[in-house]
């Protein structure tokens, strides 16, 4: 029986190449709500974007390193070994790629948080700007979470 593929000539199936390439990337993401879900504790979250933008608003908690000073300042900001969960603008910016890659080539786990701080934002959860931390109302048709109250 030949094998199915799809549309760009990749096997189609569990043990395809589709299959395979999906397993790889899931190890790789985090989607927002687990970020919001997880253990205090249980890794570091880094904002990867430029200062105008963490001074726009960012995650309560992030840490704050920019991806161009990653191969420099990682060291001294994140202990070794520890693992880090990297976030930038949204799905139209690709930062937080280029920052997962950076932590990678420095041996740290890293993984990307899916979405950025946009779906963070537009799933309802805490935003810190220079006036304080904010809530905004949550947007349906990006999720199923309600924030309760």
């Amino acid at each position: 029986m030949k094998t199915p593929m799809n549309d760009a000539g990749a096997a189609v199936g569990a043990d395809g190449a589709a299959g395979a390439y999906f397993r790889a990337k899931l190890r790789f993401e985090i989607d927002v709500m687990d970020v919001a879900d997880a253990a205090p504790g249980s890794f570091v979250l880094v904002d990867t974007r430029r200062q105008s933008s963490w001074d726009h608003g960012h995650i309560p908690g992030a840490v704050h390193l920019p991806t161009a000073q990653i191969p420099a300042r990682a060291a001294e900001l994140i202990p070794a070994g520890s693992s880090v969960v990297v976030y930038s603008w949204g799905p139209g910016c690709n930062g937080s790629t280029f920052a997962a890659l950076a932590f990678a080539e420095l041996g740290y786990p890293v993984r990307e948080m899916i979405g950025g701080i946009e779906y963070w934002a537009r799933n309802g959860l805490p935003v810190e700007t220079a006036t304080g931390v904010v809530v905004r109302d949550f947007d349906g048709l990006v999720t199923a979470h309600q924030p309760e109250g």
